[in-house]
């Protein structure tokens, strides 16, 4: 056979699915940090912030099991407990975990700065909006009540415990899809500020878009980032494009408020016969 037959989409882009803490809201990602490192502090074991940062963005429960799964953690429950941390451990701090952050996620719930004015391009764009999130519907409705006071309304948002898997499997996306009634997936974008949800995007055979200065890899809220010398914020920038280019992102920039550039140049491409 001389020729094949290969099917190219062509069309605009259709919706823009985003995170939320570190990506729309939370400046740093810093709520669902200090909740982590608390009810470990509770259980008489310290974790320090980056290791309550290493899982982030997976659902919650998964997340404080990847952290007594870490040696240095593993080693420390064991001075305290005289035994490895087990499932039942990982339930009972989960169970805990679910109203310390529920406290506390209206507190943390300020839009980052560029979102409302980029959501509002995309919608001109006739773009959909879809959310996805490592936290359960009860603190999702907290962050979705206090977005909308400040003018963000998504079309869509799936939660973590609303789908058979969580990050990085593609499932919460894949539903955004189906309640965007998008005609293919290669007509949306996925933004994120954490590996795995770029993973999650990725497996869902979306675009990627990575944030750093704004998310869980820099880790400062937006007060504390702006206080730092310029120096300091290279060094720290860098650091988290290193990574995030590592988790195979097709885009890697600092907050959302820088998104548009992307959203033309993969349009672009889009137009060349080019996929996710």
């Amino acid at each position: 056979m001389t020729y094949i037959y290969n099917r190219e989409f062509r069309g605009p882009l259709e919706a823009c699915i985003f995170d939320w803490a570190g990506t729309v809201l939370d400046f740093g990602c810093v709520a669902p940090a200090a909740a982590f490192v608390e009810v470990f502090e509770r259980h008489q074991v310290p974790i320090t912030v980056d290791e309550a940062r290493a899982p982030m963005g997976a659902h919650k429960r998964v997340h404080i099991r990847e952290i007594t799964e870490m040696a240095g953690v593993r080693q420390r429950w064991h001075d305290a407990h005289g035994r490895a941390p087990t499932d039942d451990d990982v339930e009972t701090m989960y169970q805990a975990f679910i109203p310390l952050q529920l406290d506390c996620l209206a507190d943390y719930s300020t839009l980052i700065p560029g979102t409302l004015d980029v959501v509002k391009a995309l919608r001109d764009r006739a773009m959909k909006i879809g959310t996805t999130t490592g936290y359960i519907t009860d603190m999702t409705a907290i962050n979705l009540a206090e977005a909308k006071k400040q003018g963000f309304e998504p079309d869509s948002t799936v939660c973590s415990n609303e789908v058979p898997k969580g990050r990085p499997y593609p499932d919460m996306c894949l539903q955004n899809a189906i309640n965007l009634e998008v005609s293919s997936v290669q007509a949306c974008v996925k933004v994120d500020d954490t590996v795995t949800g770029i993973e999650e995007g990725l497996n869902a055979g979306m675009w990627t878009v990575a944030l750093t200065v704004s998310g869980n890899e820099v880790g400062l809220s937006l007060d504390d980032w702006q206080a730092l010398p310029a120096a300091d914020q290279a060094r720290l920038r860098a650091k988290a494009e290193d990574k995030m280019r590592r988790s195979g992102a097709h885009y890697v920039i600092d907050t959302v408020a820088d998104l548009m550039p992307c959203m033309d140049d993969i349009q672009a491409r889009i137009a060349r016969g080019e996929k996710p």
